[in-house]
């Protein structure tokens, strides 16, 4: 598997960091369970969803992603080869462009049934993501 350098660098993370990674993405899951407003509980899942995706690659390919334009789309793919899961691809990219119109371009409706299932969709790839980290 290949990570191109203009996203990521190769570095040895200690147990304690890749336990902090994947904490605060549990962290921001159970902030979106607890909370009844879709576009909390779907700002919080996406977070989670990022977060998860950095620990898997920091324990998995031991590569630290850069803050650059674009490093969200890579994160997700990478998540997605590591896995070998194209739906992490297809609804974490759809999560992403929300996240993008609802920030860079006046807000967008997240219905209460969309949020939860990309909640369930976050929380069940997370917890996949802890048994194998």
């Amino acid at each position: 598997m290949m990570f191109e350098r203009k996203y990521f660098l190769k570095f040895n993370f200690s147990p304690i960091q890749i336990d902090r990674y994947l904490n605060n993405a549990l962290k921001d899951l159970g902030i979106a369970k607890e909370n009844k407003r879709p576009e909390v509980k779907f700002t919080y899942s996406y977070s989670a969803l990022i977060k998860s995706g950095i620990a898997l690659l920091a324990k998995i390919a031991k590569v630290k992603i850069r803050s650059i334009s674009g490093h969200h789309i890579k994160i997700i793919e990478k998540m997605s080869e590591v896995l070998n899961d194209k739906s992490i691809q297809n609804i974490g990219n759809a999560m992403r462009m929300k996240r993008n119109i609802d920030l860079y371009s006046g807000g967008i409706f997240i219905s209460e049934k969309e949020a939860k299932d990309f909640y369930k969709f976050v929380e069940k790839l997370l917890f996949k993501i802890k048994r194998l980290i």
